[in-house]
């Protein structure tokens, strides 16, 4: 007897089918830190020729699950929304992680598990890390910003207001893949890791993905959490 399908709202297998693709998965992975990539450095990091990329890119493509940008004659690639990202991050999380076999491979893993950008929001420990003391010193209760964090966020730079208007869930936990504990996710979450970066407490690590706290971003966060006032030396409004 044919198989009768139950549910008829969504059709889950050809999207599954993309991302199943060790070279497709490996593209997506690289564009989970945000940044719009040009096909030759997907290329490189996914380990396939050009042309082997261009052909996987437009698969992508035609299914959705990347944009395009035009930059006069060149064409840098992203992914389609924080829907995509989301996806991925909990493939991540179920699936198992590969094997260390060098030097260079345990590195990346420890920048990576020390703090990395998942899509537009701040993972790994140090994610973690933000969440719980932004919940421990009474800024956050549940996916609600309480008036004092009203006030931390504002002197970071971080429009709440907006946040709360953005077209996606305010601040949801996003469960860490390698932490196994929550980040701060959806457009708070994106707002904070956005000032971070603004102010360069933060900065892009030597590896894909990776972010680096500086020295002006460890004191930054210091005061800022100590409810003293910020210094020119990290100019926050």
């Amino acid at each position: 007897m044919a198989a009768e399908h139950v549910a008829r709202d969504a059709d889950i297998a050809p999207v599954a089918a993309l991302i199943a693709d060790p070279t497709r998965a490996a593209i997506l992975t690289a564009l989970l830190g945000g940044r719009a990539l040009a096909a030759g450095e997907l290329a490189r990091l996914a380990g396939v020729s050009a042309a082997t990329a261009s052909a996987h890119l437009s698969r992508l493509l035609d299914g959705r699950l990347v944009d395009v940008v035009r930059q006069g004659r060149h064409r840098y690639y992203r992914l389609a929304g924080h829907e995509v990202a989301e996806v991925l991050e909990v493939l991540a999380r179920v699936g198992t992680r590969p094997p260390v076999r060098s030097l260079r491979q345990s590195r990346q893993a420890r920048l990576l598990e020390e703090a990395r950008t998942c899509y537009d929001h701040l993972a790994g420990r140090a994610g973690v890390g933000l969440l719980d003391r932004l919940r421990g010193e009474g800024h956050l209760d549940g996916e609600e910003v309480t008036p004092a964090g009203e006030r931390l966020l504002a002197r970071l730079g971080v429009d709440v207001a907006a946040a709360r208007r953005a077209r996606r869930r305010f601040a949801p936990e996003c469960l860490d893949w390698t932490e196994r504990r929550a980040h701060l996710g959806g457009a708070l979450g994106a707002a904070v890791t956005g000032a971070l970066l603004d102010l360069g407490w933060y900065v892009e690590g030597p590896v894909p993905r990776a972010v680096t706290l500086t020295e002006e971003g460890r004191g930054g966060l210091a005061t800022l959490f100590s409810g003293k006032e910020l210094t020119s030396h990290t100019p926050v409004t």
